[in-house]
């Protein structure tokens, strides 16, 4: 334990960001580091519990409280190596992560939590520095040959840990540049692409292949992939958007989030956009969805210059705390202000769109919407809604951005043509017991496996599937599993 009063002598307190009027202006990362001073006071709020719930909370379960007693003692290369023993890449986690660590953190039931992800992204980052982060090279390599289809956070972490294990692994990207929704689903002024390339060429140092502009299904035949590779692994995204098909749907001026997130993506990168602009700049836009990618629409079209911007959710508002029906330390559905809204944005509860308005030409002008009115179920959360009598009305609007989640991933192609069996939600049927689907020598993981999901639980699946295909291919694995991780602790 750092420092044993330091709970009680310090609060927490988040790095300072740049000025929501200026940060506007660009796309690169706004949130500044701590200062050394502030950095130890930080990690020495945690009380090295004698149960530590954030381990739990985390499902890559991060040795969180050895972590922060190194920072504390400014131990870098120990703070690293704990680290990276169960996360592949906590420059990503430490961006973009929700933290549920945070929320069952210990000292979160009377106070606000450890800083988790902030300490977590300094501790990668010092090290990165310190030049403590080097490459990984298997001293011995098996001679068997692993196909991981999908460059996102679960495909990275299945290639990083099979060449850790010594098997060549080539990973195959449609798109012109590995990382997946890392690269052009998260908008860089929440991650820097360069942060995506360092990683990415740390990997090929290592001895990971990355085969690009490559769609398997189209540009390689599945019985090429099957018949030049011991194992494959489906690592693809969860990528087809929920759609909204109501009157007016056909117009002019609608469009998924993550085409018009993508858009912007690509041109920051000097990347061909392909395809009509998206574009926010003079229009009033709005965002149908209220979760994290409906947050990076917002923020996207402010910077694009956007006349108006206003975010729709289905759902009533969320409470600010912990209701008897969300105990700590479960991961509470509480409302939360993003960076991106607090740069402005209307933000609209229970709200349904009826209808999408065009003009003369086709081309949306207004949205035709109702107020919700939810009943609550037995466990706290809204069950059943019904419209609220002359609540009818309409708002302009030039640009709907419709950002509802993800059903399943793309079936045509891939999934088709390797035959294999589907869960009742469209996703590829694996168990956690071996990831296998029903395929021969077909493994799945991430999204692909378990539908759309958070960035840090797609690097504990690839982990965890990784495992699996060492055992498949030779009978035994030395890589770690979580469960062994946390048996280690107790």
């Amino acid at each position: 334990m750092g420092k044993e009063t330091g709970f009680m002598e310090y609060t927490r307190e988040l790095p300072e960001k740049e000025d929501s009027r200026s940060r506007v202006k660009h796309y690169e990362e706004f949130v500044h580091r701590y200062t050394p001073e502030a950095l130890n006071e930080q990690s020495a709020r945690c009380m090295n519990c004698g149960i530590p719930f954030c381990h739990s909370g985390c499902p890559l379960g991060n040795v969180i409280p050895d972590f922060n007693d190194a920072v504390y003692n400014k131990q870098w290369e120990e703070a690293y190596q704990i680290l990276s023993s169960t996360n592949n890449f906590p420059e990503f986690t430490g961006r973009i992560c929700p933290a549920p660590c945070e929320s069952a953190c210990v000292l979160g039931i009377n106070q606000p939590p450890v800083t988790i992800e902030e300490i977590e992204k300094h501790i990668i980052e010092i090290a990165f520095e310190k030049k403590l982060v080097r490459p990984r090279t298997p001293l011995v390599r098996t001679g068997k040959k692993v196909a991981v289809v999908g460059s996102g956070p679960a495909g990275l972490a299945v290639a990083a840990q099979l060449n850790y294990a010594g098997h060549a692994v080539t990973v195959f990207e449609r798109d012109d540049a590995p990382g997946g929704l890392l690269r052009y689903g998260i908008p860089d002024f929440k991650l820097e692409k360069w942060v995506v390339d360092r990683r990415i060429k740390l990997m090929e140092e290592e001895g990971v292949t990355f085969r690009c502009n490559t769609e398997v299904g189209v540009d390689l035949q599945v019985q090429d992939l099957q018949h030049g590779f011991h194992a494959v692994v489906l690592a693809g995204g969860s990528t087809i958007p929920r759609d909204l098909p109501v009157t007016g749907r056909e117009l002019n001026g609608i469009h998924f989030a993550m085409s018009f997130l993508k858009q912007q993506n690509k041109r920051n990168g000097n990347r061909a956009v392909g395809g009509d602009d998206i574009l926010a700049a003079g229009k009033n836009v709005v965002v149908i969805g209220g979760g994290d990618t409906g947050s990076d629409c917002v923020g996207t079209s402010n910077r694009q210059g956007a006349r108006s911007v206003t975010q729709f959710e289905l759902l009533p508002q969320p409470p600010k705390d912990r209701t008897p029906y969300m105990p700590w330390p479960t991961y509470p559905m509480l409302l939360k202000t993003t960076s991106s809204h607090e740069e402005g944005a209307d933000r609209e509860w229970a709200v349904s769109t009826k209808a999408f308005i065009g003009d003369e030409n086709g081309n949306l002008k207004a949205l035709q919407i109702v107020t919700l009115e939810w009943q609550q179920g037995t466990d706290g959360r809204p069950s059943k809604f019904t419209e609220v009598p002359g609540s009818e009305r309409e708002i302009p609007c030039e640009l709907a951005l419709l950002a509802m989640g993800f059903v399943h991933p793309q079936h045509e192609g891939l999934l088709d043509d390797l035959n294999v069996e589907l869960d009742d939600r469209g996703n590829v049927k694996a168990t956690e017991k071996d990831y296998q689907t029903s395929a021969a020598r077909v493994f799945a993981a991430g999204d692909m496996r378990r539908g759309q999901s958070l960035v840090v639980w797609a690097i504990s699946e690839g982990r965890e599937c990784a495992r699996k295909v060492d055992e498949f291919l030779t009978g035994s694995s030395r890589l770690e599993s979580k469960d062994q991780s946390l048996m280690q602790l107790a």
